[in-house]
């Protein structure tokens, strides 16, 4: 695999908030900002979003993706914003061939647009919007060892020097995001970071042995108190079956007063 490909799972926060000036998300916004400056500027993106799901894997082919404001309740001017970022579809087109010699049939979806899960962390990260990016759906049925598969199959993509982004949410209980604080939340929040941040970093772990940690990430601590579905933990599969390995770096963080996580791969 070219050795400037990247993998970025990040904890994307609620909603629009990260792009309002949020002071329960300024951790976050301030931890996108670092990364992007710290990584290669890719010469493509493409985002695995939890906010998409279909029958089976599809890939935005539009040249000019409109932006899908898929959030209810915020402010008018959530509905305002921008990110006018190029489509890709060669670049889509190269991954349904990829999931196709990999024996996995996609859809390339020329109608849809990009939702928030690509648009408002990449604002944060790259506000020009001139890097080309593609977004890629979960599958229904949210099983992790496709996933993990799915991932794997990116690993054929060419030369360019890509940016794969898992765009979900390491913590993902709404229910609990509303609710007051108390030492059991904290405790079951924390102690499933501590096992996520195991499972990815501890490079005393065969990766037969993590993929297994991931494929069975329900009996990790908590793991349902901390993702009752796991939409939002499933774009972090994606990104290691890419990466097939311990992650490079790793970001602990405050998100909507919950213990977070993000984790960089450089392959």
């Amino acid at each position: 695999m070219n050795k400037q490909h990247r993998a970025l799972f990040l904890s994307h926060g609620g909603g629009p908030l990260p792009l309002l000036g949020d002071q329960s998300h300024l951790e976050m916004v301030a931890r996108l900002h670092d990364l992007a400056a710290a990584i290669t500027r890719p010469s493509a993106i493409i985002v695995v979003s939890a906010h998409w799901e279909a029958h089976r894997p599809a890939v935005t082919s539009a040249a000019r993706p409109a932006l899908i404001y898929d959030y209810y309740g915020f402010p008018k001017e959530s509905y305002a914003i921008t990110y006018p970022c190029p489509g890709a579809p060669q670049l889509a087109q190269a991954i349904s061939r990829a999931l196709d010699a990999a024996g996995i049939t996609a859809d390339l979806d020329e109608a849809r647009g990009v939702d928030h899960g690509l648009f408002v962390p990449l604002k944060i990260m790259y506000p020009a919007a001139d890097i080309p990016c593609v977004q890629l759906s979960l599958v229904r049925g949210l099983d992790p060892a496709a996933h993990l598969a799915l991932g794997k199959s990116l690993r054929s993509l060419g030369d360019q020097s890509l940016l794969l982004i898992g765009s979900g949410f390491s913590f993902h209980n709404m229910q609990a995001f509303f609710a007051p604080e108390t030492d059991e939340s904290s405790a079951m929040n924390h102690s499933f970071e501590r096992w996520l941040l195991e499972t990815c970093s501890d490079t005393n772990f065969s990766e037969e042995e993590r993929e297994q940690r991931l494929i069975n990430w329900e009996s990790a601590p908590f793991a349902r108190y901390c993702h009752p579905r796991e939409e939002h933990l499933l774009p972090l599969h994606v990104c290691y079956g890419f990466a097939a390995a311990a992650c490079t770096n790793h970001y602990e963080l405050q998100i909507l007063n919950k213990k977070s996580s993000m984790y960089l791969w450089e392959i």
